[in-house]
């Protein structure tokens, strides 16, 4: 069968066809993990399974497993560490609504803490006294994104797969119940294709007719250089949850949870962690702006202070680089997952929006299973791609 995306959902589909015996071939238009995969924080993880689990939870949580897995089991070197995650809260009304979520999480089995910043700092030394509180949650961690998205690549190889890189595809066809996918190199063909090219699947659908709501938007990052190791865990803020919770969308025809609308800042996301190299990286706006990737200066100053008030050592710390990325957002903020509609044998995995690192090893994985089984896991309903049919 056919993959269409070298990133880490498509090395992760490849790697479970290949071990469950499927001949497999992954055509990618750039390199391994060139793209999103290669470039994002690099968290991972979630807050439990739960009482009873949802998608999401076998996209983030089957995906941890993976990625201990990958490293403790088949000995890829991934920068691995279940390192738990803080979310800082800045405010009284940020307090409440995270002091209800953790509740609520709480009583449903998850794994959340709301802790005082005098807790949390023992846990985290260099965390700023001044929040109102930290959310902690041990389940979520870490890993290099480059290393791991090409870790799984090379365990797709080894399983058995064959990754076509520099192979970009110019046209799907079908004819006779076979796909005919056309590229740069040739023509492939096969009984099943998976399309899993992130931000790019929107085009690709449209080459056989059918319009799948993924819409590119850009996120850009920033990193100091290397120091001896200060920060532990991955470090987050509840600013842009509560804001997205009174105000999901910003405006009509895009896509939920930006942090702009036009050049108009709405809200600061944020997310960030220390490398195993020393770098401290952080990052958080999401703009809806095409396939644009440049650089937005005034965003990571805005972005460097929202981390400084967390981390209030990197006040003096400079900005060694930037890079930024395109993150697929579907329209309605769900992954898409699944069959595409009145096309047999045509499958799709995409829409993991800013987590798509996170939760790309577990979306492989699902549908992977779907193909094998010829069946697709309850949990898949909730990602049904004919959701947006008519």
């Amino acid at each position: 069968m056919i993959v269409i995306g070298a990133g880490i959902a498509g090395c992760s589909t490849a790697l479970h066809l290949a071990e469950a015996g499927i001949s497999t071939v992954v055509l990618e238009k750039g390199e391994i993990s060139s793209e999103a995969s290669g470039v994002n924080m690099g968290g991972l993880g979630g807050a439990g399974w739960g009482n009873s689990p949802s998608l999401q939870e076998y996209l983030t949580m089957g995906s941890l497993n993976i990625f201990k897995r990958l490293q403790n089991e088949l000995g890829y070197d991934l920068e691995f560490r279940q390192s738990g995650s803080f979310t800082a809260i800045h405010t009284e009304a940020q307090y409440t609504y995270a002091k209800d979520r953790v509740l609520d999480a709480q009583n449903n089995g998850f794994n959340l803490e709301l802790m005082s910043a005098y807790e949390a700092r023992s846990l985290e030394p260099e965390l700023s006294l001044d929040m109102l509180g930290y959310v902690f949650s041990r389940s979520r961690g870490q890993a290099d994104p480059l290393k791991t998205t090409r870790a799984f690549g090379q365990a797709a190889i080894h399983a058995g797969a064959i990754i076509e890189t520099n192979t970009e595809v110019t046209a799907v066809k079908s004819r006779d119940r076979v796909w005919m996918v056309e590229t740069s190199k040739g023509l492939y063909e096969s009984d099943v294709v998976v399309v899993a090219a992130g931000a790019w699947c929107k085009s690709l659908g449209r080459m056989v007719g059918v319009e799948i709501p993924i819409e590119p938007v850009v996120g850009q990052m920033w990193s100091t250089a290397p120091l001896p190791p200060r920060i532990f865990g991955t470090i987050g803020s509840y600013e842009s949850s509560f804001h997205w919770s009174e105000d999901l969308y910003a405006g009509i025809g895009s896509p939920p949870e930006l942090t702009h609308s036009s050049n108009q800042r709405l809200t600061r996301h944020l997310y960030g962690r220390q490398r195993k190299s020393g770098e401290i990286i952080f990052g958080g706006d999401r703009r809806d702006v095409g396939f644009d990737k440049t650089i937005e200066d005034s965003g990571i100053d805005v972005n460097k202070g929202h981390a400084t008030e967390i981390l209030p050592l990197l006040a003096d710390l400079p900005i060694a680089t930037t890079w930024s990325g395109l993150m697929p957002f579907s329209m309605d903020g769900h992954p898409i997952i699944g069959q595409l509609p009145h096309n047999e044998n045509l499958f799709v995995a995409t829409g993991l929006a800013s987590s798509g690192f996170g939760r790309g090893p577990g979306a492989g994985m699902l549908i992977a299973d779907f193909v094998t089984r010829g069946a697709a896991h309850p949990t898949l309903n909730e990602s049904d791609p004919a959701r947006f049919t008519d």
